[in-house]
């Protein structure tokens, strides 16, 4: 492959990203701008903030759960273009990725005995 084989992806992510840029920019420029202390204060569904959400503050429980979906995404982001090529790279690579699902079980594992995924009062 060379890298002119790549210039038309170079120009359609240019070309995105202009287009992007300038609807951030037009918009600023046409949309009116009258922030004062009501309309910056967070709207939750109507009703003034009350609990843990008014200080702004989420239980740990939540990062933690989310960080553990985007590993797994990302597992499956890996699995799919390498079960498509499995017969090509062989058996390397299935021992590869082998070695890659047990490091992310063990993660898992490691999370689950920690009490990551508890949700205690």
């Amino acid at each position: 492959m060379t890298a002119m084989e790549f210039l038309p992806v170079l120009f359609m992510v240019a070309g995105v990203v202009l287009v992007a840029g300038v609807t951030l920019f037009v918009s600023s420029l046409l949309r009116p701008s009258n922030p004062y202390p009501a309309k910056n204060m967070p709207y939750e569904c109507g009703m003034d903030p009350a609990g843990e959400a008014a200080g702004g503050r989420f239980r740990v429980q939540f990062y933690i759960l989310a960080i553990l979906l985007v590993v797994f995404d990302v597992e499956a982001m890996f699995l799919f273009p390498w079960a498509v090529v499995l017969k090509e790279i062989g058996l390397i690579g299935f021992i590869e990725m082998f070695v890659f699902i047990v490091l992310l079980l063990v993660g898992f594992a490691y999370a689950w005995l920690k009490g990551a995924l508890e949700w205690e009062e």
